[in-house]
């Protein structure tokens, strides 16, 4: 506790020493960005502008819920409506690595614009120790550009200040927690959104039906979770593969894509293994969205890849 309120109030004192004007911070709701937020503002108060972009690749329900936890935080929240944007830019995109760099240059794109309307000379970000080891510099090797790390454009036309940068997810939790923050309990949730769980080319159709599937995943969990069934695990989500397989829904023949579940115990999200989920859970899971989005989902299978060798998200 003590550990946590010091670093706490050096990262307040830090921000303070390098914010001298207005600036824009992206709260996506996520605990990393959602820290960002209660830090910087408590640092430079109303120079601070806190934006939501909606992308039309957040989790269900997820605009109100973020709106929602930054009243409560007491921080006045702008809300971007820019899917369509997202979705032209991502039209007959399948590579992980271009579907980051696109997303992360979009992003920077509307935080200038919204820099102008404001007069913003910074540009505050949730990143954290995993993000910029996994998108590479220097010696280390690429395992996956984070939209706010490596798929930065080169150009952006803000300075960019990371508070969080030398801190891993447990520390950030923690630091939640003493911060009231609501969404500190929240599962991680990536920065590009449903895009890195959407498995070839980003469509709103196939958006849709993987933001359904991801809500089945995470309500039978947190059920069985909140049942003495099993135990919560750090992260949990389903994958739409492009993927298609024959199947068979009441007499009629059908040719569906394939959903993968997810679900990881970690700590820090720089190794995890895989959740035993009991087999009666998985079932349930696969009949609700096989049920739900018949005739797009024939077939649901469960992954059990440990990281390493797997990353968490499948992109």
């Amino acid at each position: 506790m003590l550990k946590t309120t010091h670093l706490i109030d050096e990262a307040i004192e830090k921000i303070k020493s390098q914010i001298d004007d207005v600036a824009v911070i992206g709260c996506s709701g996520g605990i990393d960005s959602s820290v960002a937020t209660v830090l910087a503002h408590r640092a430079v108060g109303d120079m601070l502008h806190c934006v939501y972009v909606d992308t039309g690749m957040m989790r269900k329900d997820e605009t109100e819920n973020v709106s929602a936890i930054m009243a409560e935080i007491g921080v006045e929240l702008t809300v971007v409506e820019a899917s369509e944007r997202f979705f032209q830019h991502l039209k007959g995109v399948t590579d992980p690595e271009a579907k980051r760099h696109i997303i992360g240059e979009q992003f920077i794109r509307v935080f200038e614009e919204e820099q102008r309307k404001v007069g913003a000379k910074y540009l505050v970000q949730g990143t954290i120790a995993p993000d910029w080891i996994e998108s590479g510099g220097g010696e280390r090797d690429v395992i996956k550009s984070h939209h706010n790390v490596g798929g930065l454009p080169e150009d952006v036309d803000l300075v960019i200040v990371e508070p969080l940068r030398d801190f891993y997810k447990d520390e950030v939790r923690a630091m939640a927690r003493e911060l009231g923050i609501p969404s500190s309990e929240r599962q991680p949730f990536p920065g590009p959104g449903l895009a890195v769980r959407v498995l070839g080319e980003v469509t709103p159709e196939r958006t849709e039906i993987c933001r359904v599937a991801c809500a089945i995943v995470e309500e039978e969990l947190e059920a069985a979770a909140s049942a003495g069934e099993m135990e919560l695990p750090w992260q949990y989500f389903a994958v739409l593969l492009p993927v298609r397989s024959v199947g068979v829904h009441g007499d009629v023949r059908v040719h569906g894509e394939t959903v993968v579940v997810r679900a990881v115990q970690s700590l820090d999200g720089m190794s995890a293994r895989y959740s035993q989920v009991p087999d009666d859970v998985l079932e349930k899971i696969s009949i609700r969205i096989t049920n739900t989005l018949k005739g797009s989902i024939n077939r649901v299978v469960y992954d059990i890849t440990h990281k390493p060798p797997g990353t968490i998200e499948w992109e």
